[in-house]
């Protein structure tokens, strides 16, 4: 991917849509809605890095209700040119193939790299990836397993939905509410992995969601790994231009 110049990249993660509740997390989803303005204006691409939704499953001829404001910005900002792109999170890995058949955005399951103007970008969400979190490692291999989808996907929406909304706010390993604390650079178990990985290839950027908090750390002699934060507590974002990558706090209107 070329960067023409004026042109930015942008990385937003952790938005938790729908949660504690639908009418809670409205202003919430104004901001991000403001903010998407604001990116408009000179995005060359937008990644969505995951967890946009608190929870979300697609079935067969069902979407979420709800999210109308937001999906229709993303669906307008695709058909003026604007690439985007998203990886699913812990909260929202169960995605079947809507947003690419309805709003042409490519979503993602894994880690994926870009080249971005000769740097080496390694982007995921961040969940179940470093050491440790052993739990929810079990359970995401449950979750990602199709007769588990298959199952779920038999019961009345209206019931699935209700129990997942449940699960998702209660059980701490799927909510992560346990995650939110700083642990300190040495700790930081995504940081762990990002230097396990250049040990066989070089990465300028690592750039993760998940941890809910702003931070950077320099993982190798010219790597760092970021994490975006979030649009719960810290309304932050990250941006690549031609000065390089930062971390930014939006100004809520």
């Amino acid at each position: 991917m070329n960067l023409p110049k004026g042109k930015k990249i942008y990385f937003s993660s952790d938005n938790h849509l729908g949660a504690p509740t639908m009418e809670e997390s409205r202003p919430r989803e104004r901001i991000f809605l403001q903010w998407l303005e604001m990116a408009r204006k000179d995005a060359q691409a937008i990644f969505l890095m995951g967890d946009l939704f608190d929870f979300w499953f697609e079935y067969k001829t069902v979407v979420p209700k709800g999210f109308v404001r937001t999906l229709g910005k993303l669906a307008e900002m695709r058909d003026e040119g604007i690439e985007i792109y998203f990886f699913v999170g812990n909260h929202d890995l169960w995605m079947n193939g809507y947003f690419e058949e309805e709003l042409g955005i490519p979503v993602y399951h894994d880690p994926k790299v870009f080249t971005i103007d000769d740097k080496k970008f390694f982007l995921g969400h961040g969940d179940g990836l470093g050491p440790g979190d052993k739990g929810y490692k079990r359970m995401k291999k449950v979750f990602r397993g199709k007769f588990f989808q298959w199952l779920f996907r038999w019961g009345h929406p209206d019931i699935g939905m209700k129990i997942a909304q449940y699960m998702s706010v209660k059980n701490k390993l799927i909510s992560g509410d346990d995650d939110h604390v700083f642990l300190g650079e040495e700790n930081e178990w995504l940081a762990a992995y990002a230097k396990r990985k250049l040990e066989t290839a070089h990465y300028d950027y690592f750039v993760f969601g998940h941890r809910h908090l702003p931070m950077t750390i320099q993982v190798g002699e010219n790597s760092t790994y970021y994490n975006i934060g979030d649009w719960i507590a810290h309304y932050t974002y990250g941006v690549y231009d031609e000065n390089g990558f930062k971390l930014e706090e939006f100004l809520k209107k």
